[in-house]
């Protein structure tokens, strides 16, 4: 049985029930394939831009040589063969809850695995948050350096548009973001093909440059790899910082899972991606061999001048598209955060009638925007922010093998002497990337963990604050049963309606309940108690959303379970209670009572003051719970109350 927070399953009046998820297939194989590629491969397919470039840079110390190119080569080709096929799609994507992937969907299977408040549960929450606030900087960190590499291909075409490069690229970011609201829906169907034509141009430049000169083949052969690192010692543990450029975007593949499933995903990297990326590598390093002096941008370099142009303006278009994905996937995290209980409620704009998970949040966007046109001009070249770009991801990484370790173990019941040599395998590879990144800190590395670090602070004090909250209203709260007998037994006037309070623990009454009566000294007609739960699934099927239990007089406690990939609706709540339980509400003679409290820091035992003053601005600059929830304006009346923490 799937339980959501011990708040909501620890009730006495509601058992909790079973949960099962609602992950249904969304079409056929090779149309998912191809809505996956443009999608879920944007950022790791665009890799190609930079990342060679910053392996072979001067600074890193290392005089080029043939050897240094076949030792790069062999640890890009086994990078991609150790942490995303081994790693990432034949393992860590079979750590799936419902369907769903993403470094929150696996620490809410892993919590499963251990009881509620205990220690290990409290680590296992704040790895898979920090791992989750490091994606920010990812977000922020992609669409820059994706973009601006990109436009730097018109330095190739004429020294004279250096100058122009930077304004380029602060245009079409800006770009970007204002489109936001319109949503992907009328763009998204060129995602897949553009990505396609994309990743077999990469392919051919591959190939083109192969063919003069073959032997870069045997980069495939580990010793090379080996050998560089040896006789490089030090330099080469730096380049390999860069070599991880090639695996940005890794973590999509799992985090994507739920879009597509996880076969679309699979095939479409060992059959298409995958074989694309290497052959373009291979062949960078080819060309390389032949003319070295093509290091200043071997991408670009690829091509004869005249088709730099038209490379420019595809590159270009995949970067729109890479950074177009993880936007999307910074709102999509932020809702499920939301639902999770780490953030506060913000607007939440729907841009599709057809896919629940196509939303748009304006001060995720906003907020996105000052940031990457900061990061643009700050770091000015795609170079400077590559050294941004690697401690991000790997610090994802490390986190995600932590905890698919928890899941091999204690979910899949895999032996413990084997789950100790796949994550060892794992680990080795995951802290060597991070250990290389770190040494980048001072270049630049600094910022993403500098922004994760103050989101993890966020989340983590409006979770606690809102457990503080939770606390108060069980220490001072009034037994639900018995104040329902007490009421019944001396009514106060009954009124024509419904009221609907919404309340935060089931078993206890709701503040604006005790308002209403004191101040209104009436009682409607028909009064429902409701309290939106969110459940550890992804997904929650109608049939089993709502668990009502009949309190007499006309009163009902209603629990509707949501997954955290969906969005509560108390219309559609209400709709349900029509069609399941016979209990119809016309919304008209129907209002909603909501208590809007205000949070006031004291010197009570439970956060530091300073926190408790952060949670109460969170707190107070949250969305109104009738936004969040879509009720009518008209139909809400407000309650206040002061509570001290």
């Amino acid at each position: 049985m799937a339980l959501s927070n011990p708040e909501y399953s620890q009730s006495k009046i509601l058992r909790p029930i079973e949960i099962k998820g609602n992950h249904q297939s969304k079409g056929s194989l090779p149309a998912l394939m191809l809505a996956a590629i443009g999608v879920v491969f944007g950022d790791i397919g665009t890799s190609p831009l930079y990342a060679l470039k910053e392996c072979f840079s001067p600074d890193h110390g290392i005089p080029f040589s043939p050897d240094a190119v076949f030792g790069v080569i062999s640890m890009v080709f086994w990078a991609f063969l150790i942490v995303v096929s081994l790693k990432y799609v034949l393992f860590v994507m079979r750590a799936n809850n419902h369907g769903e992937g993403g470094i929150l969907a696996l620490m809410a299977l892993a919590l499963r695995t251990v009881p509620a408040n205990s220690r290990r549960a409290l680590v296992i929450m704040m790895l898979g948050v920090f791992g989750a606030c490091m994606f920010y900087g990812d977000a922020v960190i992609t669409p820059a350096i994706s973009v601006l590499s990109a436009v730097e291909g018109l330095e190739i075409v004429s020294s004279k548009f250096t100058k122009y490069v930077i304004p380029v690229t602060l245009i079409i970011l800006v770009g970007l973001f204002l489109i936001q609201k319109k949503g992907t829906t009328l763009v998204g169907v060129l995602f897949g093909p553009i990505m396609v034509i994309w990743f077999l141009v990469l392919a051919t430049m591959g190939i083109y440059n192969i063919v003069d000169n073959p032997v870069i083949l045997y980069a495939a052969n580990p010793i090379y790899a080996v050998n560089f690192l040896m006789e490089h010692s030090l330099q080469a543990f730096i380049v390999l910082g860069a070599v991880f450029l090639v695996l940005t975007g890794a973590e999509a593949l799992y985090a994507d899972m739920g879009h597509f499933g996880i076969k679309p995903i699979q095939y479409a990297w060992f059959f298409l991606t995958m074989p694309c990326l290497l052959l373009n590598y291979f062949g960078q390093g080819a060309m390389l061999l032949s003319h070295p002096e093509a290091i200043a941008n071997p991408f670009f370099l690829m091509v004869p001048e005249s088709y730099v142009l038209i490379l420019v303006v595809l590159a270009t278009m995949a970067t729109v598209i890479a950074s177009q994905a993880v936007i999307s996937g910074a709102y999509s995290m932020t809702s499920q955060a939301i639902l999770l209980g780490f953030v506060p409620r913000m607007k939440i704009a729907y841009t599709s009638d057809k896919e629940v998970g196509q939303v748009y949040m304006p001060t995720i966007n906003w907020m996105l925007l000052v940031l990457v046109i900061a990061v643009v001009l700050a770091f000015k070249e795609s170079n400077n922010l590559a050294a941004a770009y690697g401690i991000a991801v790997t610090t994802t990484m490390v986190i995600t093998t932590l905890l698919a370790a928890v899941v091999m173990r204690v979910v899949w019941k895999w032996n413990s002497f084997l789950v100790a040599i796949v994550i060892a395998l794992f680990l080795f590879v995951d802290i060597a990337f991070f250990s290389a990144n770190v040494l980048k800190i001072a270049e630049g590395g600094w910022f993403p963990l500098l922004l994760g670090t103050l989101c993890f602070l966020l989340l983590i004090t409006w979770y606690q604050g809102r457990k503080l909250l939770r606390q108060k209203a069980v220490e001072g709260g009034i037994p639900l049963e018995a104040f329902i007998k007490s009421l019944l037994v001396s009514e106060p006037i009954r009124v024509n309606g419904t009221a609907v309070f919404l309340t935060a623990h089931v078993d206890y009454v709701p503040v604006a309940m005790l308002h209403n009566l004191k101040h209104n000294q009436v009682l409607h007609q028909r009064v429902i108690f409701l309290k939106i739960s969110v459940w550890d699934v992804p997904y929650v099927e109608d049939q089993d959303r709502l668990n009502l239990k009949e309190m007499g007089g006309g009163i009902y406690l209603v629990r509707a379970m949501y997954g955290f990939k969906e969005t509560p609706d108390v219309n559609k709540i209400l709709d349900l209670l029509a069609t399941k339980h016979q209990i119809v509400c016309d919304l008209m003679e129907t209002s909603f009572f909501l208590a809007r409290d205000t949070v006031i820091p004291s010197a009570i035992p439970g956060m530091a003051l300073w926190r408790e003053k952060l949670f109460a601005w969170l707190y107070q600059n949250a969305a109104k719970p009738s936004d969040f929830y879509q009720i009518q304006a008209n139909r809400v009346v407000e309650l206040g109350a002061k509570i001290e923490i």
